[in-house]
């Protein structure tokens, strides 16, 4: 598994980008939330939620132990995000199953790990 896994007390941030079909403009305003979850044999985990910046990232970071299995029948998160424009969903990821960390993190000193799930281009 990644390097986060060593450091119980790092954070992970993970990253996702939204551009709007038609003028490649960033998806941005307060009317946007993005959350994120772990999906799981028995549920999900919900891990965080962010609004987008001027850019049209939405930034969700959270600790190792917000997707630890219990019964540790799972070793590499599946997560999957679902976007919101005024609380209804817009746009939901397919379930990113048995993440492997190490191909798509970047280490921040000081900070944690930094997961870039994607940049999406959606009916804003």
């Amino acid at each position: 598994m990644s390097k986060f896994s060593l450091d119980k007390e790092m954070s992970i941030e993970v990253k996702v980008t939204f551009i709007s079909k038609g003028d490649d403009a960033p998806v941005t305003g307060n009317q946007y939330r993005l959350r994120l979850y772990d999906k799981d044999i028995f549920g999900e985990d919900y891990l965080g939620e962010s609004k987008l910046n001027a850019s049209g990232e939405g930034h969700i970071v959270f600790g190792h132990k917000a997707f630890n299995d219990t019964f540790h029948f799972e070793k590499l998160p599946d997560f999957y995000f679902v976007l919101y424009k005024n609380k209804i969903p817009v746009f939901q990821s397919k379930v990113m199953e048995d993440m492997d960390m190490n191909l798509i993190e970047q280490f921040h000193s000081g900070k944690g790990e930094l997961v870039d799930l994607g940049t999406y281009l959606i009916e804003a």
